[in-house]
Protein backbone atom coordinates (compact mmCIF):
# COMPACT_ATOMS: atom_id res chain seq x y z
CA UNK A 1 0.00 0.00 0.00
CA UNK A 2 2.77 2.39 1.06
CA UNK A 3 4.36 1.41 -2.63
CA UNK A 4 1.23 2.08 -4.05
CA UNK A 5 0.71 5.26 -2.62
CA UNK A 6 4.45 6.19 -3.33
CA UNK A 7 4.18 5.47 -7.31
CA UNK A 8 0.42 7.75 -6.88
CA UNK A 9 2.62 10.75 -5.61
CA UNK A 10 5.37 10.40 -7.77
CA UNK A 11 2.72 9.96 -10.62
CA UNK A 12 0.99 13.06 -9.66
CA UNK A 13 4.31 14.89 -9.47
CA UNK A 14 4.94 14.04 -13.12
CA UNK A 15 1.56 15.08 -13.76
CA UNK A 16 2.06 18.79 -12.08
CA UNK A 17 5.49 19.11 -13.81
CA UNK A 18 3.93 18.75 -17.54
CA UNK A 19 0.86 20.86 -16.62
CA UNK A 20 3.51 24.25 -15.96
CA UNK A 21 4.01 26.12 -18.80
CA UNK A 22 7.35 25.38 -20.53
CA UNK A 23 9.64 28.47 -21.49
CA UNK A 24 10.18 27.23 -24.93
CA UNK A 25 12.40 29.80 -27.72
CA UNK A 26 10.42 32.01 -29.92
CA UNK A 27 10.29 30.76 -32.95
CA UNK A 28 12.24 32.83 -35.64
CA UNK A 29 9.93 35.44 -37.24
CA UNK A 30 7.88 34.39 -40.54
CA UNK A 31 9.67 36.16 -43.79
CA UNK A 32 7.25 37.35 -45.65
CA UNK A 33 6.08 35.53 -48.27
CA UNK A 34 6.84 36.78 -52.27
CA UNK A 35 4.24 37.24 -54.58
CA UNK A 36 3.82 34.36 -57.12
CA UNK A 37 5.17 35.76 -60.52
CA UNK A 38 2.35 36.31 -62.59
CA UNK A 39 1.32 33.63 -65.03
CA UNK A 40 -1.05 32.06 -67.98
CA UNK A 41 -0.17 29.82 -71.13
CA UNK A 42 2.60 28.49 -69.21
CA UNK A 43 4.32 31.31 -69.06
CA UNK A 44 5.40 34.17 -65.97
CA UNK A 45 6.14 37.61 -66.77
CA UNK A 46 7.45 40.50 -64.19
CA UNK A 47 6.29 43.79 -64.06
CA UNK A 48 7.45 46.76 -62.92
CA UNK A 49 7.18 47.40 -59.41
CA UNK A 50 5.70 50.45 -60.26
CA UNK A 51 2.73 49.23 -61.97
CA UNK A 52 -0.46 48.72 -59.90
CA UNK A 53 -2.21 45.35 -60.37
CA UNK A 54 -5.91 45.54 -60.90
CA UNK A 55 -8.64 43.05 -60.26
CA UNK A 56 -9.44 40.22 -61.88
CA UNK A 57 -11.56 41.36 -65.36
CA UNK A 58 -12.92 38.87 -68.02
CA UNK A 59 -10.80 37.67 -70.78
CA UNK A 60 -8.03 38.81 -69.16
CA UNK A 61 -4.48 37.43 -67.61
CA UNK A 62 -3.91 40.52 -65.73
CA UNK A 63 -4.15 44.06 -66.01
CA UNK A 64 -1.51 47.03 -64.98
CA UNK A 65 -2.33 50.82 -64.26
CA UNK A 66 0.57 52.71 -65.39
CA UNK A 67 0.11 56.41 -63.08
CA UNK A 68 0.03 58.77 -65.80
CA UNK A 69 3.45 60.99 -66.83
CA UNK A 70 3.39 64.89 -65.84
CA UNK A 71 1.14 66.87 -67.49
CA UNK A 72 -1.21 64.05 -68.40
CA UNK A 73 -4.57 63.57 -66.47
CA UNK A 74 -5.19 59.40 -67.42
CA UNK A 75 -3.53 56.88 -66.76
CA UNK A 76 -2.18 53.90 -69.46
CA UNK A 77 -3.28 50.38 -68.77
CA UNK A 78 -1.37 47.29 -69.64
CA UNK A 79 -3.74 44.11 -70.56
CA UNK A 80 -2.44 40.98 -70.57
CA UNK A 81 -4.52 38.37 -72.64
CA UNK A 82 -4.66 34.51 -72.87
CA UNK A 83 -7.48 32.76 -74.64
CA UNK A 84 -6.02 29.11 -74.55
CA UNK A 85 -4.55 27.04 -76.35
CA UNK A 86 -4.84 27.43 -80.43
CA UNK A 87 -7.39 30.58 -79.54
CA UNK A 88 -6.27 34.42 -80.05
CA UNK A 89 -6.07 33.69 -83.62
CA UNK A 90 -2.79 33.94 -85.40
CA UNK A 91 -0.03 36.68 -84.98
CA UNK A 92 0.02 38.72 -87.86
CA UNK A 93 -4.01 39.38 -87.80
CA UNK A 94 -3.83 40.66 -84.30
CA UNK A 95 -0.86 43.01 -85.01
CA UNK A 96 -3.24 44.08 -88.09
CA UNK A 97 -6.29 44.33 -85.35
CA UNK A 98 -4.32 46.85 -83.16
CA UNK A 99 -3.22 48.69 -85.81
CA UNK A 100 -6.38 49.31 -87.23
CA UNK A 101 -7.68 50.80 -83.63
CA UNK A 102 -6.03 53.49 -84.85
CA UNK A 103 -6.16 56.60 -86.95
CA UNK A 104 -4.37 59.49 -88.36
CA UNK A 105 -5.46 62.98 -87.14
CA UNK A 106 -6.83 63.18 -90.37
CA UNK A 107 -9.07 60.25 -89.79
CA UNK A 108 -7.52 57.86 -92.57
CA UNK A 109 -5.97 54.25 -91.29
CA UNK A 110 -2.69 54.76 -89.96
CA UNK A 111 -0.51 53.08 -92.51
CA UNK A 112 2.49 49.74 -92.07
CA UNK A 113 5.23 52.59 -92.31
CA UNK A 114 3.53 54.69 -89.62
CA UNK A 115 4.03 51.22 -87.81
CA UNK A 116 7.12 49.55 -86.37
CA UNK A 117 6.51 46.06 -85.94
CA UNK A 118 9.47 43.52 -85.12
CA UNK A 119 9.98 39.63 -84.78
CA UNK A 120 12.86 38.16 -82.40
CA UNK A 121 13.42 35.47 -80.15
CA UNK A 122 13.80 35.89 -76.24
CA UNK A 123 14.44 33.55 -73.58
CA UNK A 124 13.81 30.61 -76.05
CA UNK A 125 9.96 32.53 -77.22
CA UNK A 126 9.16 33.75 -80.53
CA UNK A 127 7.77 37.45 -79.76
CA UNK A 128 6.27 39.90 -82.11
CA UNK A 129 6.21 43.41 -81.09
CA UNK A 130 4.01 46.31 -82.28
CA UNK A 131 3.94 50.02 -81.41
CA UNK A 132 1.73 52.16 -83.74
CA UNK A 133 0.58 56.16 -82.74
CA UNK A 134 -2.39 58.19 -83.28
CA UNK A 135 -6.39 58.61 -82.44
CA UNK A 136 -7.17 55.16 -80.63
CA UNK A 137 -10.40 54.10 -81.59
CA UNK A 138 -10.39 50.74 -79.48
CA UNK A 139 -11.97 47.48 -80.27
CA UNK A 140 -15.34 47.14 -78.68
CA UNK A 141 -16.78 48.11 -75.38
CA UNK A 142 -14.31 45.72 -73.59
CA UNK A 143 -11.16 46.51 -75.87
CA UNK A 144 -10.63 50.50 -75.68
CA UNK A 145 -11.98 54.03 -75.07
CA UNK A 146 -15.68 54.84 -75.47
CA UNK A 147 -14.56 57.93 -77.27
CA UNK A 148 -11.57 58.26 -79.97
CA UNK A 149 -8.30 59.14 -78.16
CA UNK A 150 -5.93 61.26 -80.12
CA UNK A 151 -2.78 61.51 -78.92
CA UNK A 152 -2.31 57.79 -77.92
CA UNK A 153 0.12 55.02 -78.21
CA UNK A 154 0.21 51.63 -78.39
CA UNK A 155 3.18 49.61 -77.83
CA UNK A 156 1.67 45.36 -77.77
CA UNK A 157 3.46 42.17 -77.95
CA UNK A 158 2.54 38.50 -78.58
CA UNK A 159 4.52 35.81 -77.09
CA UNK A 160 3.92 32.27 -78.71
CA UNK A 161 3.96 30.14 -75.65
CA UNK A 162 3.80 26.94 -75.15
CA UNK A 163 -0.15 26.65 -74.33
CA UNK A 164 -0.91 29.48 -76.88
CA UNK A 165 -0.21 33.08 -77.47
CA UNK A 166 0.00 35.49 -74.60
CA UNK A 167 -0.95 39.34 -75.45
CA UNK A 168 0.42 42.02 -74.04
CA UNK A 169 -1.14 45.40 -75.29
CA UNK A 170 -0.36 49.22 -73.44
CA UNK A 171 -2.40 51.87 -74.62
CA UNK A 172 -2.99 55.30 -73.04
CA UNK A 173 -1.54 58.48 -73.92
CA UNK A 174 1.73 58.92 -75.96
CA UNK A 175 3.89 60.76 -73.39
CA UNK A 176 2.42 58.50 -70.61
CA UNK A 177 3.45 55.42 -72.89
CA UNK A 178 6.59 56.86 -73.99
CA UNK A 179 7.22 57.29 -70.01
CA UNK A 180 6.17 53.81 -69.42
CA UNK A 181 8.43 52.22 -72.71
CA UNK A 182 11.50 50.72 -70.85
CA UNK A 183 9.52 49.30 -68.07
CA UNK A 184 7.23 47.67 -70.82
CA UNK A 185 10.13 46.19 -73.00
CA UNK A 186 11.99 44.76 -69.22
CA UNK A 187 8.68 43.30 -68.53
CA UNK A 188 8.48 41.81 -72.38
CA UNK A 189 12.36 40.87 -71.98
CA UNK A 190 11.52 38.91 -68.44
CA UNK A 191 8.62 36.60 -69.99
CA UNK A 192 9.71 32.98 -69.88
CA UNK A 193 8.41 29.46 -70.24
CA UNK A 194 7.72 28.45 -66.48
Amino acid sequence: MKRLLGVMTLLSAVGVAEAQPQKTQAAPPAQAAQPAAPEAGGLTWTAPKDWEAQPARPMRAATYRIAPAKGDTDSAELAVFYFGPGQGGDVDANVKRWVGQFQKPDGTAVTDKETRTKKETLNGLSITTVDVKGTYTGGGPMMGPSSPKPGSRLLGAIVEGPEGPLFFKLTGSERTVNGAEKGFRKLVESVKKK
